[in-house]
């Protein structure tokens, strides 16, 4: 079923640009504070904004996503409310939104409730880190994720036949981890993505988003040339935290990001 995520890949392959993630950890320094960000960054060029919802215990967020997840917690962000502000920015943008998440919150929402929720506030796919695809098949509860896409990650050491099986189970794209470890700014691209890109398409017709390390327009555009997307979240959520009490919070934020989606809208013209 076709959603604003594949819609939103179709413009881009059609204009023959490379697309722009942005990452953003929900209720960041308030939940209001979100629901006028992610409008203003589609405003400016964003082509998806992932959308974290904090939890106290990931496994995949460095230290500056941490401190996002916390901050947002300590402001008094939930499932619930993130799924609430989700509702209110449908009402002013249409960007595609991938909540990035972790198992253990859904489950205690509810597995089925939490689908049928985000689904019905607008959301366009999940990102679940810690929900192999393996549990998919011994777990039937976990098929069904109504229209939302199930967005898979393949890292640097997946294996060619473990890609071909996270690639089978994946939908709207998928999200290559472009380094070992977990989310933060890195002064150099890792040298192997263009081989890692080129090994996944062996297995997919799926676009290729990259992410993790991206933090410059001419980092964004270098990874645009190779991939279908560049994600940007630990350079972004580091700024929210710089900037969460300013007046002018959404205006530094959008500058900040405005200048990378450009550069991968227009690495490849």
């Amino acid at each position: 079923m076709s959603n604003r995520i594949d819609q939103r890949f179709a413009q881009l392959r059609a204009a023959n640009q490379s697309g722009f993630v942005a990452y953003i950890t929900a209720g960041d320094p308030s939940l209001d504070a979100t629901e006028q960000l992610v409008p203003a960054l589609a405003a400016a060029g964003v082509d998806f904004v992932e959308l974290g919802v904090p939890f106290s215990d990931p496994l995949a967020d460095g230290v500056v996503n941490q401190l996002g997840a916390q901050r947002a917690l300590a402001a008094g962000a939930t499932l619930d409310k993130v799924l609430a502000s989700v509702r209110r920015i449908r009402a002013k943008t249409d960007v595609p939104i991938i909540l990035y998440t972790y198992l253990n919150p859904i489950y205690i929402h509810g597995f089925e409730k939490f689908h049928e929720e985000a689904a019905a506030a607008g959301v366009d796919g999940v990102l679940i880190l810690d929900l192999p695809p393996d549990e998919i098949a011994a777990n039937r509860e976990l098929a069904n994720l109504h229209c939302l896409k199930s967005i898979r990650l393949i890292a640097p050491t997946t294996p060619p036949a473990r890609m071909e099986l996270i690639a089978r189970s994946a939908e709207g794209f998928i999200y290559y981890v472009s380094r070992e470890g977990v989310t933060g700014e890195q002064s150099k691209l890792a040298d192997s993505i263009a081989v890692q890109v080129a090994e996944i398409r062996k297995h997919t017709d799926l676009p290729i988003a990259v992410g993790f390390g991206i933090s410059s327009p001419e980092q964004a555009a270098e990874v645009a040339r190779q991939a279908d997307a560049v994600v940007v979240g630990s350079a972004i959520v580091r700024r929210m935290g710089e900037h969460g009490a300013a007046d002018d919070f959404v205006e530094k934020i959008v500058s900040f990001v405005a200048p990378l989606a450009t550069a991968a809208h227009e690495a490849r013209q």
